[in-house]
């Protein structure tokens, strides 16, 4: 027999970052609960409102199974005596397991009891590992409430734990369940008794609380577009992950409220003012028809009534301090223009013992100025104008009170400057990707200095990090100066443009500029340390796409020097992993390197050749010629060594006794050898 099981903790609100790990701690928890104590069921859901937490489990079994089992008693030879009859060990081995002496039997010499285990109840699991299940949520600023010595999020205000229709008697600290709630903090509904799990969504919906966070979202954005259609405008969802999921998670019953301010507020830049409303206040900006920002704006409240009154006027008074702040900074920066500030970054710090901005500004002109002649740029004033602009908005007042914003200020300012185009999105885009697989530089000069960017902030954090690698380097949980997502950056943004430069070169260009700038000795280990690091990247890159086989291989041909072939090689080893043909290139490229010791022969003497398949093999190494820079083409063209191979090593014996025919042979190997490592390392395939 199968019944739903409902548990639901009400708590006071929730910090909205929060709910979504509670939601999949609990799913997967209780899943374990449930797995490990044999109970079955048919679907587990999670659902949160800053209120509450709720886990609805359908169809689960009410009991586990009871089983069978044999229990091994002593020997025979203890167990009975003489006669036949139980000793008192017997006796006790049947009395200690329950069970009746005419149920013993013998086996093997030794006495035996099948004893039935009666499997416990769904209820009685449930009550002894439900608040476990609730403490263990993991989050940040858990605290003890009252007289409670266990730490949780919020303080637990009330439980309900139902088994059908049937209330299980347990507690989550001091609180007992019961079979009833709370609904919307002002709905005429506050207290509702919910008569079985099935009943529980549609129970808090008639008192004012969506519980599935899912329906709630798409609440929220249908209930934003049609205030904002009815008000002649539009709003855009793109890139608005985060503002609707916290929205979602500080609502049970999201109402839209249009507000507005004063049209002279939309001087600022546009990302000034949407970033305001976003990121800070949690707002959905609004579009007209032209698609220029407008001055109005939705924040969606947790309110029930018809008097939005007092919401609007909050929410615009505060909306309108913080663009007050925006309009007088920006009138302050625009004082002067972007290249007049690059002086002010003399004054601010890059990192301790590495300089300041100003001079991370002129590596990066040099870095860039290099990168341009690597990749023939045939006129390097954009390049290098928009390295010298830059980070020159960091000294900007709009920058230091919206920091988030670094980059598409100083776009902004360009652009009023009368700087290019080009250059102005530069400025912005050098930042790119701003994270692991978002946009990337969309042009030429922007690639070009973000690349510059990062590879000279990479090099300055691991120069100034020698002699205290554990501290400061990137590690699983902490990423100085966003290393990490700064090599993905550079790895992204020249494999996906195809962009063909020695990054090995480039780390030492930077690292040279660097410690003659700063009068640092480098570690003789520091270019194999960054190499090792942009090459962990790498993998971490594809390691979802391509096995660990296919990208160590590819790994020993020196990646990092011609990423372009990297990736091209890695698809071709993909694309051949089962083709029969490869397999036996891929056996005999083991052979040979499991055969040579010694590479110090390559010359092959042709009048040195006792066999015919020497003679054979020797005319197939030649006769190859193809292009490796096909890779694709280059596989196929190995499949005419494969049969000389086969019959070399079928009547040749490479360790022969003379000494001149063996390294003869040797040589012929390596010169084979060579035609495979153009590949991949096929010992690590």
């Amino acid at each position: 027999m199968k019944k739903d099981f409902l548990l639901e903790v009400l708590v006071q609100e929730l910090p909205y970052k929060f709910i979504p790990s509670a939601i999949e701690q609990l799913k997967s928890s209780s899943e374990k609960l449930f797995k490990e104590n044999g109970l079955t069921y048919s679907q587990i859901n999670v659902y949160a409102t800053p209120r509450r937490l709720a886990l609805l489990v359908d169809d689960l079994s009410l009991s586990q199974e009871t089983v069978s089992k044999d229990l091994k008693g002593p020997i025979l030879s203890i167990a009975k005596d003489a006669n036949g009859n139980l000793t008192p060990a017997g006796l006790g081995f049947a009395k200690k397991n329950g069970v009746e002496v005419s149920d013993l039997y013998e086996k093997d010499n030794y006495i035996f009891a099948r004893v039935e285990i009666k499997g416990k109840s769904a209820s009685e699991i449930i009550k002894e590992n439900v608040q476990d299940l609730i403490l263990k949520l993991q989050g940040a600023h858990f605290m003890r409430w009252g007289y409670n010595s266990e730490k949780f999020s919020r303080p637990i205000e009330n439980v309900v734990a139902l088994l059908g229709n049937e209330v299980i008697e347990l507690s989550i600290l001091d609180k007992k369940a019961t079979n009833k709630t709370q609904g919307h903090r002002y709905s005429q509904n506050r207290e509702i008794e919910i008569s079985e799990p099935k009943a529980y969504v549609d129970a808090l919906k008639k008192a004012n609380v969506i519980v599935k966070q899912d329906e709630r979202q798409a609440l929220v954005m249908e209930l934003a577009q049609k205030c904002a259609q009815e008000n002649g405008l539009s709003i855009n969802f793109d890139n608005m992950e985060e503002l609707l999921e916290e929205i979602t998670y500080i609502t049970e019953w999201p109402v839209p409220v249009m507000c507005d301010f004063e049209e002279k507020y939309l001087q600022v830049p546009d990302i000034v003012t949407t970033t305001v409303m976003t990121a800070h206040q949690r707002y959905f900006p609004l579009w007209d028809k032209e698609g220029k920002l407008s001055n109005k704006f939705i924040t969606m409240a947790n309110f029930l009534g018809n008097d939005f009154s007092n919401i609007k006027a909050g929410n615009e008074r505060v909306i309108v301090a913080r663009l007050e702040d925006g309009v007088f900074f920006f009138k302050e920066d625009t004082k002067t223009k972007l290249i007049d500030k690059l002086e002010n970054l003399k004054g601010m710090t890059f990192q301790k013992g590495l300089g300041s901005l100003y001079d991370k500004t002129q590596r990066m002109i040099k870095i860039s100025d290099k990168l341009a002649d690597i990749l023939n740029v045939q006129d390097k004033t954009d390049v290098l104008r928009c390295a010298t602009l830059a980070k020159c908005d960091l000294s900007c007042k709009l920058v230091f009170e919206f920091t988030e914003l670094q980059g598409f200020i100083g776009q902004d300012y360009a652009t009023i400057d009368g700087e290019k185009d080009i250059v102005a999105k530069g400025i912005s885009e050098h930042y790119f990707p701003l994270g692991a697989y978002s946009e990337l530089p969309s042009n030429i000069v922007s690639q070009i200095v973000s690349i510059a960017d990062k590879i000279d902030t990479i090099c300055a954090l691991f120069i100034s990090t020698q002699g205290d690698k554990k501290k400061k380097r990137p590690t699983g949980s902490a990423d100085p100066l966003g290393a990490r997502r700064a090599a993905i950056g550079v790895l992204r943004i020249l494999i996906e443009n195809k962009l063909n430069i020695n990054l090995e070169n480039l780390l030492k260009y930077s690292l040279e500029l660097l410690s003659k700038e700063f009068e640092i000795e480098l570690e003789a280990t520091i270019l194999d340390e960054l190499k090792e690091f942009f090459t962990s990247r790498l993998m971490f890159m594809f390691e979802k796409e391509y096995s660990s086989n296919i990208l160590s291989s590819a790994l020993t041909l020196e990646p990092l020097n011609d990423l372009a072939s990297f990736v091209l090689r890695i698809e071709a080893l993909k694309k051949y992993s089962n083709d029969n043909d490869f397999a036996l290139i891929k056996e005999n490229a083991v052979r040979i390197n499991r055969i040579l010791k010694d590479d110090k022969f390559s010359q092959v003497d042709e009048k040195l050749f006792v066999l015919e398949e020497e003679k054979a093999l020797y005319d197939a190494i030649s006769a190859h010629n193809a292009d490796n820079k096909n890779i694709d083409e280059y596989i196929l063209s190995l499949k005419t060594l494969v049969q000389p191979i086969v019959q070399f090593f079928d009547k040749v014996l490479v360790m022969d006794k003379d000494e001149k025919i063996k390294n003869n042979r040797i040589a012929l190997l390596n010169q084979l050898k060579d035609k495979f490592s153009v590949v991949c390392d096929f010992e690590k395939l």
